[in-house]
């Protein structure tokens, strides 16, 4: 029983400082991983708390169910437009870049740790693969706005890269231990790993999604239905030798997808269970290592994680995307940068102690080593570089609270609630207020009385409107009540001057004496940039022509609707 009451102190103890511990993070710029991982090695044998921990088949099993978790929620709130402009680059990456990293960093370990081949080639898988934890902790937990082919190519590959390097580690360890089979069932495993994965996270994933809307169930048994059956299709996809990690994030984008009064009880909880998956799966990792065992391969370690960070991540960035997509040198940088490693290469190092491989200690440290370099370095700096590197967008207004009205099954009406904060709104009577069609405010606060609003109600800054309306409606919302400040930085981003995607390039070239050729005359802008751009234009792309910064502001799908002219 003491045991028990232990238990539930301690793990509620480092969970409670463990979400305190977050507004450290906002105050000082560490990554918030990294606070939760260094948390647990604090709590461990040689920290404060002296907690002994050193059940590996206990953190392995640990480790899957979290990055199920995060996977699944991850997988809930990828929208499947994003992968017009991600899905190829992504799987590039996921495939033959988790290779080309693991192959370069596993020659480099050979050599400063005087490792077989194999032996070297083990530690680059390891350490090979991104980590979805770590990506998506960092883009949404710093303020990140990044542009769409960046930002889901960073998503999706992270989601999808575990296969590759969980082939390529167990490979090498049933090498290691004389268990390898021949070439062809190998070539087996790796199929059966991507194609299980990707065949029954689909599918099941649209099965769980159509159930979902049809059921009636209380509000709280939704989330728990999807989290239950996305370990359901965990479960069949590795009991029939396919990758979990990927059939699960699979199934979360199915989910997530397919629009319902579901997803409105489904998101905020799965979002606090990616949270406590998160700092569960640190906190073990953290407890799992030996400080002094791991500072006997510190430099050594250090040299890989420099490589891996500076020379592998990189290169395999540049072979992998450069050739074969439309990328623009700063966002393959920023790309490239971004090669977060977190709690996957750990759950990986694992692999080796289970398997009985010869000196499986030193995976195990240099693999933590390497990621606490990598949230270090990389994670550190994540908001400065996307500055650097100019692949952030200004974060448009949203409303500052939403929730649905639950009076439709499909496409419900919601309630959007704005704070007004554009003076141009000043002394504005309702009814000039250019309105999407279908949306009307309900209610308008002021000094925290109600009022009831009509037509001549005139608007001051600082009021509270509530407003009706649909998902479809928010884009022209978010224009109206946009902020003063975030107009300023729109403008200064955008330009103080737009046009429309489908103004014909003659008019534009006549309006400002430009040049032109005989092909680009009868082009419309929108035809003229995405031909620039390589074909799928997202907010923020933007073509230096004659002098003058031509940057998209607004897309449906692959056409441009409205540019902005920026003369700096």
């Amino acid at each position: 029983m003491d045991l028990i009451n232990t238990l539930f102190l301690l793990s509620g103890f480092l969970i409670a400082l463990s979400v305190l511990a977050s507004r450290l993070s906002t105050l000082v710029g560490l990554p918030l991983l990294l606070i939760f991982l260094g948390l647990g090695m604090l709590a461990g044998e040689e920290g404060v708390l002296g907690i002994q921990f050193d059940d590996y088949s206990l953190a392995f099993l640990i480790g899957h169910l979290a990055l199920a978790m995060i996977l699944l929620d991850g997988g809930l709130r990828t929208r499947l437009k994003t992968f017009r402009v991600g899905f190829r680059p992504a799987l590039s990456l996921a495939t033959f870049g988790v290779f080309i990293t693991s192959a370069l960093v596993g020659a480099l370990a050979m050599w400063i740790f005087e490792l077989s081949l194999v032996q070297g080639l083990l530690v680059g898988a390891i350490v090979g693969s991104t980590d979805a934890a770590a990506v998506f902790s960092m883009l949404s937990g710093r303020g990140i706005n990044l542009n769409e082919r960046v930002g889901a190519t960073l998503e999706i590959e992270s989601g999808t890269n575990d296969p590759m390097a969980i082939f390529l580690t167990i490979m090498l360890v049933e090498v290691l231990v004389g268990e390898i089979g021949g070439v062809m069932s190998t070539t087996l495993f790796l199929i059966q790993q991507f194609g299980f994965g990707v065949a029954i996270g689909l599918g099941g994933g649209w099965l769980i999604a159509k159930l979902l809307r049809w059921v009636d169930l209380a509000p709280g048994l939704y989330s728990l239905l999807a989290l239950a059956l996305g370990f359901c299709v965990f479960g069949l996809t590795s009991v029939l030798g396919g990758s979990g990690f990927l059939a699960i994030y699979l199934t979360g984008l199915m989910i997530g997808n397919q629009p319902g009064r579901h997803l409105n009880f489904i998101l905020p909880v799965h979002d606090g269970l990616a949270w406590l998956s998160q700092i569960g799966l640190f906190l073990v990792l953290g407890l799992l290592v030996t400080p002094s065992e791991m500072l006997e391969y510190a430099l050594p370690a250090l040299l890989v994680a420099l490589a891996l960070i500076f020379v592998a991540r990189p290169l395999a960035v540049l072979i992998t995307i450069k050739p074969f997509f439309k990328f623009r040198w700063r966002e393959v940088g920023f790309i490239s940068w971004v090669g977060l490693r977190g709690a996957v290469p750990i759950v990986l190092a694992i692999f080796p102690v289970i398997g009985g491989v010869e000196n499986a200690s030193l995976y195990f440290n240099v693999a933590f080593a390497v990621v606490l370099m990598s949230l270090l370095i990389q994670g550190g700096t994540l908001p400065w570089m996307a500055r650097w590197m100019k692949v952030e967008v200004p974060r448009s207004v949203t409303p500052n609270l939403r929730g649905p009205l639950g009076v439709l099954p499909e496409n419900d009406y919601e309630m959007f609630v704005y704070e007004v904060e554009n003076s141009d709104l000043e002394d504005v009577p309702i009814r000039l207020l250019r309105f999407p069609s279908g949306a009307l405010i309900s209610a308008l606060f002021r000094e925290h009385a109600m009022l009831h609003p009509k037509g001549g109600t005139r608007l001051q800054l600082g009021d509270v409107i509530c407003v009706i309306g649909r998902t479809d409606d928010l884009p022209a919302l978010n224009r109206l009540f946009n902020g003063e400040a975030k107009l300023k930085r729109e403008r200064a981003f955008f330009g103080t001057f737009t046009f429309d995607g489908d103004a014909r390039m003659q008019d534009i070239a006549d309006v400002y004496g430009l040049t032109l050729s005989p092909g680009e005359k009868e082009m419309t802008l929108d035809q003229f940039i995405s031909l620039r751009v390589g074909g799928h234009p997202v907010v923020g792309d933007d073509v230096d022509w004659h002098g003058i910064h031509w940057v998209v502001s607004e897309v449906e799908g692959d056409r441009i609707t409205r540019v902005g002219l920026r003369l700096y």
